[in-house]
């Protein structure tokens, strides 16, 4: 049994957190897995089997999560970009990892958020205001202000991966390496992949709630070549073909 919520941030943090959320894993006397998708965040989690917590960088492809044994976890999902004004490193460097909160909170806030979570029974509600009041801790002084970074992400989201990135970097006066390199550290994924899993999204998304589409037809309709591009994109970012994902 998997029980998953998710909450919105305080207004605070609204404009770097997609949500907070909290999942209860029961494994009920066999092991269980999950098949995580891409979804161009970065995570915090804490677990009560890892109580110091954890990051989920950005991920380029699939990841199938195993659980033997119940497990609590409350998490922080950054929106595309947001992550940068909480964490010092340039975020390629986390892509497909998991690395150690105290690896890269090297202040002792790691280690004060464990302290906050786990030295007393809390909630879920308790605990997600724990980490909302701590990350507001960490955030850099200075107001969000949007700017190339945001204006980028924002352009590939409404296009639903559809833009071109040479345009999009003509479109913001900064020429394509520019807007690569930066891209890459303040967001995490290359623009183009970014991209990508954007448009996986859409599609996934139309296609849970298409039971029998002309597949050939739906490829042209969400941006793919033809429908051996689409089912090249699934295999790569979900590990099956469209027809498969649908099944699931």
């Amino acid at each position: 049994m998997v029980l998953y919520q998710e909450h919105p941030p305080c207004a605070a943090l609204a404009p770097y957190l997609a949500c907070l959320w909290t999942c209860h894993v029961q494994p009920d006397g066999q092991a269980l897995s999950h098949r995580v998708l891409p979804d161009n965040c970065i995570d915090i989690l804490w677990q009560d089997c890892d109580p110091l917590g954890g990051v989920a960088g950005m991920m380029s492809t699939m990841i199938q999560v195993p659980f033997v044994r119940p497990v609590r976890t409350i998490a922080a999902r950054f929106k595309p970009g947001a992550a940068s004004h909480f964490f010092d490193v340039p975020l390629h460097e986390l892509i497909d990892l998991h690395p150690a909160l105290a690896d890269l909170w090297t202040d002792g806030l790691a280690e004060r958020f464990a302290d906050a979570l786990w030295s007393r029974a809390l909630s879920d509600t308790e605990a997600v205001a724990v980490i909302e009041r701590m990350l507001l801790q960490r955030l850099r002084a200075s107001q969000h202000r949007p700017g190339l970074v945001e204006a980028a992400v924002n352009a590939i989201a409404l296009s639903r991966g559809a833009i071109r990135i040479e345009a999009l970097a003509a479109t913001l006066g900064v020429s394509r390496q520019h807007l690569a390199s930066q891209f890459r550290a303040r967001v995490g994924l290359p623009a183009k992949l970014f991209a990508r899993v954007c448009r996986f999204q859409h599609a996934s998304a139309v296609i849970a709630t298409a039971p029998q589409p002309d597949w050939a037809a739906l490829a042209l309709d969400l941006g793919y070549y033809d429908q051996p591009h689409m089912n090249h994109e699934f295999r790569e970012l979900a590990g099956s073909t469209p027809q498969s994902f649908a099944a699931a």
